[in-house]
């Protein structure tokens, strides 16, 4: 972990026309747009060369302090990923049969979810992401860290569409609660489960619900 305590030229400054700024931001949107949660995977592989580079990119995040207040646990192991699923369909089925509020699980109807969660194991991999409320400094110190559930969100966000980026599909998935993610995984008790995602390609003739987002005018005010 470095710290600002020195100072380097920005690695790429914006040397962008205006139109090629316009042109693109808007190929962006259109690549970002296409993606969609899914959840039904093929067991096809995913090389891993493919998700450490999206991890890389995802621990570029702005975070506080540069504390870097994550830990990413990327799980191939089918027997590992048996244990996953097992315990997330236990906390699963007491969600759906009494722990949700009724209009949580109206809210939740549209999209066809149920205690079942078979792409724990069918997918080639589940990236456990995790916040670190605190870290030891190298000499063993006990240090604080700032903004975790901010930071660690922006690298949830980049990690995603890294992987979008690079063909493949997602599903973020959030048992709750999850603190049994730490003992399958062997994390420390500082390090609180903040999403599993699941990571690979779309199965054979996959569909998904018919959804629509919200306007720029809707989610979006310039003064």
């Amino acid at each position: 972990m470095t710290h600002a305590s020195r100072t380097i030229p920005l690695p790429r400054p914006s040397s962008y026309s205006p139109a090629q700024m316009r042109e693109r931001a808007e190929a962006f949107y259109d690549e970002v747009r296409l993606r969609r949660t899914v959840r039904e995977f093929s067991p096809e592989p995913v090389a891993r060369e493919v998700v450490e580079a999206c991890l890389l990119a995802a621990g570029t995040a702005p975070n506080g302090a540069n504390h870097q207040p994550w830990h990413f646990v990327a799980v191939s192991d089918p027997e590992t990923k048996r244990r996953i699923r097992e315990s997330a369909e236990e906390e699963e089925r007491a969600f759906y049969g009494g722990r949700a509020p009724d209009d949580w699980l109206e809210a939740l109807a549209p999209l066809g979810t149920n205690a079942d969660k078979p792409f724990l194991e069918t997918a080639p991999w589940l990236i456990a992401i995790f916040a670190e409320s605190w870290h030891l400094d190298p000499d063993g110190a006990k240090r604080k860290n700032y903004y975790v559930t901010e930071s660690v969100g922006i690298a949830t966000g980049i990690l995603i569409t890294a992987l979008h980026q690079s063909g493949l599909v997602t599903l973020t998935h959030t048992p709750s609660p999850m603190k049994f993610l730490n003992g399958v995984l062997g994390r420390p008790d500082r390090e609180r489960p903040f999403l599993l995602l699941v990571v690979g390609h779309p199965a054979d003739g996959v569909e998904v619900p018919d959804i629509d987002k919200k306007s720029l005018s809707q989610i979006s005010t310039f003064v």
